[in-house]
């Protein structure tokens, strides 16, 4: 180190922080969108004046999407009736044919059976006024 003054130390060191190079302002491509926003179309002034219609679009979106997710859900309710009432039509049509099954002569004379009641062997008559006029 040599000796020289701390004044001369100084100014050296101060020259060398102000040697700071200065970068040069890029410049905006001219295009649609930089002179929308630099050159004073859309202002405060202006944006303020656009903020209602703004919040109105906003709302219609907002129902928009609040009507599509009501929508899919009544979808899905009326998926989920549809197959509650295919299982009821098959539970019906299921008791409709025991019950049919159950009707029929030969089960009906079965279940007959086991009260103590037999079977007619003879056929019904059929019985006539005149008859019963006779007979008084």
């Amino acid at each position: 180190m040599t000796n020289r003054l701390r004044s001369q130390i100084e100014e050296e060191e101060a020259e060398k922080k102000l040697v700071v190079e200065e970068k040069p302002e890029t410049e905006f491509p001219d295009n649609f969108f930089t002179q929308l926003f630099t050159r004073g179309i859309i202002n405060a002034e202006t944006a303020t004046r656009a903020l209602p219609f703004v919040l109105f679009i906003a709302f219609l979106g907002m129902l928009y999407i609040a009507n599509m997710h009501l929508a899919e859900k009544s979808i899905r309710d009326i998926d989920k009736l549809n197959k509650e009432v295919k299982e009821l039509s098959w539970d019906y049509k299921t008791a409709k044919a025991d019950l049919a099954f159950k009707s029929t002569l030969t089960e009906v004379a079965k279940r007959v059976d086991t009260l103590g009641i037999k079977e007619a062997l003879q056929p019904p008559q059929k019985i006539m006024a005149e008859e019963v006029k006779n007979e008084h």
